[in-house]
């Protein structure tokens, strides 16, 4: 599994539980299909720019929150 799509996962999972959001509220308001918000947070898929920017707007948080730093990736 793609160490940067986990990070993102894990970091979209813990700031929408923060929010008090289910996987189900965020696709909705996101404009997202939940089962692909529920792969994201789960690192299968390598998410793009805009739905990161969707998710963030949602999460009232900078895109780059819901980024991990260079050194929490492990190659």
């Amino acid at each position: 599994m793609d160490q940067l799509a986990k990070a993102v996962g894990e970091r979209v999972r813990y700031r929408r539980r923060a929010c008090g959001l289910s996987q189900d509220n965020l696709a909705l308001l996101s404009g997202i299909d939940r089962s692909y918000v529920g792969r994201i947070e789960r690192g299968e898929v390598n998410i793009t720019v805009e739905k990161l920017y969707r998710i963030a707007k949602v999460l009232v948080c900078e895109p780059a929150t819901l980024l991990p730093k260079i050194q929490d990736i492990h190659s």
